[in-house]
């Protein structure tokens, strides 16, 4: 289980722009309309626009709600944004996570407030093979 939501290698540069790819840092898989109120800065202002790529699909990060897909543990949520130049950007990323099997209260889920900031090298580098994209297809 990923203890920290962005791995060192989070921060690729595309041809589409920038993509962060966010880890869950919780105990189990959840459900994609778990996530609340992501927002994201990188080196200390947020991106211009923000989307969540789920394999051929692009969705405005309040779209999540909606979702019926899964984030699994060995998933990474990818955040698409525009263009950052090649080098070291602080990224910080910021999420609730609303735990459906959890009760904080009468009929309120637990929510946990996630956050996590990191210096990260932009590149091009491959992605374990271990990690895939949350909203890919699955066989």
């Amino acid at each position: 289980m990923p203890l920290h939501p962005l791995p060192h290698d989070a921060l690729t540069m595309t041809p589409h722009g920038t993509e962060i790819r966010a880890a869950l840092p919780w105990i189990r898989s959840m459900p994609l309309s778990s996530v609340r109120g992501l927002e994201i800065e990188i080196d200390g202002a947020p991106p211009a626009s923000l989307s969540i790529a789920l394999g051929a699909r692009e969705i405005a990060p309040d779209a999540l709600a909606a979702e019926p897909g899964w984030w699994f543990l060995q998933d990474r949520l990818v955040l698409r944004c525009p263009p950052v130049s090649p080098g070291s950007h602080r990224v910080a990323l910021r999420f609730q996570l609303t735990v459906p099997y959890l009760p904080a209260g009468p009929d309120a889920p637990l929510t946990v407030p996630i956050s996590g900031e990191r210096d990260l090298l932009a590149g091009a580098g491959p992605l374990p093979p271990a990690a895939r994209d949350a909203g890919e297809a699955r066989p």
